[in-house]
């Protein structure tokens, strides 16, 4: 008998494939762009 693909592991290896663009994605944003945008000033809270 033939075997039944592993959906989950396909979705899995996905997931961490879109996860590792993502974050990549993220740090070169925070490289060419200015720091204070992504950091939220501590003094201003109500």
């Amino acid at each position: 008998m033939a075997r039944k693909p592993n959906y989950g592991f396909e979705k899995r290896q996905k997931e961490l494939a879109k996860k590792a663009k993502k974050e990549e994605k993220r740090l070169r944003k925070q490289e060419s762009g200015p720091e204070e945008e992504s950091q939220e000033p501590a003094g201003e809270t109500d």
